[in-house]
């Protein structure tokens, strides 16, 4: 597989991605990437900083004749999103990721890929091992922890970076100029609830609902994907009132922004309506298949008799949580009016587990207006609350206004139209980036963000477009060469 990889145009930037598949790296798991990147900047006698919070900072001074540019930071984050496929055998944080070519695409094999952010960092990389390249003084900085919580952006000191430009490799549409993106908040969730006797007379059944594609849950929440959360509640509350169902246990759902693929929980119901429970299974499935045709086309939801728990959740408990999470609010809230086509309120009902005497639940809520966003928090606080359950709305981050007098984009769009006869795209994105929290310290930075085409990230289907990196990279160069003088 790496064979096919190193083939690729660029060599460089491919040869780099690669070295980081084989480098574990899942948020809040980072020792072995930042200790990577660290070795990386000191083996090429450049100035590295490993500060307090995981941040890695390398600095190149500029190639000869552009000591006057204006400085840049090219900035990517080093960590990943961990999502595999259920029957995938694979150990994040000790386990290389297993990518290789398919078509025009690279992609991973069960796993995400990493591509995000991944191909920026690559990117970087190369630029600091050049001897050829022109550019004028260069800053490196590749945060920690941007996928569950941008610890590194929240964290980086003010004064440690002289640049004036920057540069966030972080986006995911090549022909795409971002100069905006959306703020967040996490809705944390806790609800108690008591164990019990298994009623006498029960059988139990695991039910499982999988195959959904997940994905980004800034990115791919406007396209109407089905919530694992949503459709195993929707059908535990029809079955708890018909089929006299006793919840045992349920767990769907990883990450704060993914969009969660699988739910699987464990029930009991009266033996003589077990066949009933099943018959129903097939009929809710059959239900969602022709809701979700076109977007979830490997949607199942199976039920099988399971070995009895030890105890169930008691019954009050069980319908608050119930009622709750399906009141709860999910998906796109509403649509920009600045910008048509683009997302600017949504939340994600991302996680529903059972642990000891509490249920978790978690939310992601995402909007670029923060009046909105903070509604949106006391909406679900409000729905969860009068479950009786604990709610803290924490790791708020800004959203980024855009700038479209920004010199940079200027100088950004004449460089991408000299190249490829066209001038890109400006937008605002609905995901979160960086650039709102680095600028919030920075205030002075002129700041844009590009990528590479990747699909599909934060899910097992993630995968990078082969010649949009090539694009991507002669963008790189050409804009570095480009940068005006101090």
């Amino acid at each position: 597989m790496n064979k096919d990889i190193f083939n690729l145009e660029p060599t460089a930037v491919w040869k780099n991605f690669y070295s980081l598949t084989q480098v574990p790296r899942p948020s809040k798991s980072e020792d072995k990437i930042q200790a990577f990147m660290v070795a990386f900047g000191k083996g090429l006698g450049l100035e590295t900083i490993h500060d307090e919070v995981g941040n890695v900072i390398i600095r190149k001074p500029a190639t000869k004749g552009m000591e006057n540019r204006k400085g840049v930071i090219m900035q990517g984050h080093l960590d990943m999103v961990p999502q595999k496929n259920s029957d995938k055998v694979h150990d994040f944080i000790n386990d290389p990721i297993e990518a290789y070519v398919d078509g025009e695409w690279v992609t991973a094999n069960g796993t995400t890929l990493g591509a995000d952010n991944g191909m920026g960092v690559a990117a970087a990389m190369a630029i600091l091992q050049s001897t050829t390249i022109p550019h004028g003084p260069i800053e490196a900085l590749f945060t920690s922890d941007e996928e569950t919580g941008m610890t590194g952006a929240f964290g980086l000191k003010s004064g440690i970076l002289k640049g004036d430009i920057l540069l966030n490799m972080d986006s995911e549409d090549e022909g795409e100029l971002y100069v905006g993106c959306a703020g967040g908040t996490n809705a944390n969730i806790k609800l108690p609830f008591k164990k019990e006797a298994v009623p006498a007379g029960h059988v139990a059944l695991k039910l499982f609902i999988k195959g959904l594609k997940g994905g980004h849950s800034g990115l791919e929440i406007i396209l109407g994907r089905g919530n694992a959360n949503k459709m195993m509640n929707r059908w535990l509350k029809k079955a708890s009132k018909n089929l006299g169902l006793r919840l045992a246990s349920i767990d769907g759902g990883s990450l704060r922004n993914a969009i969660p693929r699988e739910s699987v929980a464990i029930v009991t119901v009266p033996a003589e309506n077990a066949e009933k429970a099943i018959a129903c299974v097939v009929s809710f499935e059959a239900t969602l298949k022709s809701e979700f045709k076109a977007v979830e086309p490997d949607l199942s939801f199976t039920a099988q008799k399971t070995t009895l728990p030890e105890m169930v959740i008691d019954n009050d408990s069980t319908l608050k949580l119930f009622r709750a999470v399906y009141a709860c609010p999910n998906g796109v809230m509403r649509m920009s009016d600045a910008m048509p086509g683009l997302v600017e309120t949504s939340t994600n009902l991302a996680r529903v587990k059972s642990e000891d005497d509490h249920f978790i639940l978690q939310c992601l809520l995402r909007s670029s207006v923060d009046s909105a966003k903070e509604s949106l928090g006391e909406m679900v606080a409000s729905v969860f609350e009068l479950a009786g359950a604990e709610v803290v709305l924490d790791g708020s981050y800004p959203g980024w206004k855009p700038d479209m007098e920004s010199a940079i984009l200027k100088t950004m769009q004449a460089v991408y139209q000299k190249l490829y006869g066209k001038v890109p795209a400006t937008m605002a994105i609905h995901a979160g980036l960086e650039c709102g929290l680095l600028g919030g310290v920075y205030p002075n930075w002129d700041m844009i963000s590009f990528g590479p085409t990747i699909r599909y990230p934060h899910s097992p289907d993630e995968k990078v477009n082969i010649a949009s990196v090539d694009k991507f990279w002669k963008y790189l160069l050409a804009t570095l060469e480009a940068i005006p003088v101090k």
